[in-house]
């Protein structure tokens, strides 16, 4: 399996890593509606679970693009750093999010975007 394959399975796990930072430690933690309970916290763990919305919005268009670019058969090493790539800027974005680090969160949410971008294009 390609390195950028891998990266498609921590991109699919990291909004568990955020959504399991908006419950952790939170008080009367509400698990047969968990949804609503997460809807009423404030702080870092609505961020987190804020984060984690973003991190299932940003996962297909990721996953898509990687694939697409191995069919279209592009340079696999410029796959593989692109996925890291990705991989490490949501990684920080979940952080920077949960940090409330609004400017540096919308500077690697866009590093994220433009590496998916060109993922998919590498292949044309």
């Amino acid at each position: 399996m390609t390195t950028a394959y891998w990266c498609v399975l921590a991109a699919a796990l990291m909004p568990y890593v955020a959504v399991s930072i908006a419950k952790s430690g939170g008080e009367r933690f509400d698990n047969s509606n968990p949804r609503l309970w997460l809807e009423k916290q404030q702080g870092f763990r609505a961020r987190a679970n804020a984060a984690q919305a973003n991190s299932f919005e940003a996962f297909p268009f990721f996953a898509a693009a990687v694939i697409v670019a191995h069919l279209a058969q592009a340079p696999q090493d410029r796959i593989d750093a692109l996925a890291v790539m990705f991989v490490l800027a949501r990684a920080a974005f979940i952080v920077f999010y949960v940090a409330d680090w609004h400017w540096a969160r919308s500077i690697v949410w866009t590093i994220g975007v433009v590496a998916t971008i060109t993922i998919f294009v590498s292949g044309a």
